[in-house]
């Protein structure tokens, strides 16, 4: 018998995601453009590739050969898609073809029950991009690398789960399932670093490969709430807080709701820790709907950016069903 399971990831760049003025400029002056948000379901990667919609995608699929439960075979296939990058000046547009990279696919890992099969997919983006960079040769030229490193494990029992192990800090990345589903989400974005460091030997081509963040996806209503509170009618206040900082403690007296914009946000009941969640989390609406004090603590795992607005701005029926599956330590 053959059981086969897939995991793809996206990584695109959001609004917002680029910190620095000088980088940022071609985007705000519309030479460079942000994509617009990936589906929550992944149906035709091609389509979306076609639309402009991704920087590039990594898609692994893999299967297993079982008897009388014993795995007798194993295999994997999939690889990268890549797009290009178009800038746009006036009437005049140009593009960029970007340089994707062999794949990297280790030796499948057969234990018993099961087999882990990993593949790194990326490349370098179409645009040089002329910067000072913090090893020798202290100056690139060339744009810098992106990539992801997924893992899909398969058991002979049919199941099987994947995970983002590895990727490059910049862009955002995405996960989804074999049946296209989001499952998960990288949590941090570091332009910074990334634009200084992922060149040469610092990849998974080179010697190193760097730790993803991966956090939970956020709910289809907070998705909904989300989009009101960035787009209502007063603009929300942008609050940027640094790792290991408290954002907001457990019985305080407050009213504000925090969307995650970037980074990963611990929640905390009663000194546990309970849950760590990343861009498109909204937090504190219990304290609303619940006698005005905060239920939780929530601290900054690493350096976060939120948008922070009063409560009373949002639709409470909505929040209270985001409530709902707020309710961490009931579930202790």
């Amino acid at each position: 018998m053959r059981i086969e399971s897939s995991v793809t990831s996206l990584s695109w760049i959001p609004s917002e995601a680029i910190a620095s003025m000088t980088a940022k400029l071609p985007f705000e002056l519309g030479v460079a453009h942000y994509d617009e948000t990936p589906p929550d379901v992944l149906s035709d990667l091609a389509a979306l590739r076609d639309a402009d919609r991704f920087r590039f995608a990594n898609h692994l699929t893999a299967w297993i050969e079982v008897e009388d439960g014993k795995i007798t075979g194993c295999g994997q296939t999939g690889g990268g898609m890549i797009g290009s990058t178009t800038l746009r000046v006036g009437s005049k547009q140009a593009t960029f073809q970007a340089i994707a990279l062999p794949e990297l696919q280790p030796e499948p890992v057969v234990s018993d029950g099961e087999v882990r099969f990993t593949q790194t997919s990326g490349g370098r983006t179409g645009v040089p991009a002329p910067r000072r960079v913090k090893r020798p040769p202290f100056v690139q030229i060339a744009a810098p690398l992106a990539w992801t490193t997924l893992t899909l494990t398969i058991r002979v029992d049919g199941t099987s789960d994947s995970e983002l192990t590895g990727a490059s800090s910049f862009p955002r990345h995405w996960l989804y399932d074999h049946d296209g589903k989001l499952t998960a989400k990288s949590g941090l974005i570091d332009f910074a670093n990334w634009y200084a460091t992922a060149f040469g030997k610092h990849s998974p081509w080179g010697d190193e490969d760097s730790p993803a963040l991966s956090t939970e996806v956020e709910s289809a209503m907070e998705r909904q709430l989300s989009e009101q509170l960035m787009r209502g009618a007063t603009a929300p206040k942008i609050k940027k807080v640094k790792a290991g900082a408290t954002i907001t403690e457990q019985g305080a007296d407050e009213d504000d709701v925090f969307l995650v914009l970037d980074g990963v946000v611990g929640v905390e009941v009663d000194g546990e820790a309970l849950a760590e969640l990343g861009p498109g989390a909204l937090l504190g609406e219990r304290a609303i709907l619940e006698g005005g004090k905060r239920t939780a603590t929530l601290r900054a795992v690493t350096a976060c950016k939120l948008a922070v607005v009063p409560g009373d701005q949002l639709d409470h029926t909505k929040l209270a069903e985001v409530s709902t599956q707020h309710r961490r330590e009931e579930n202790r």
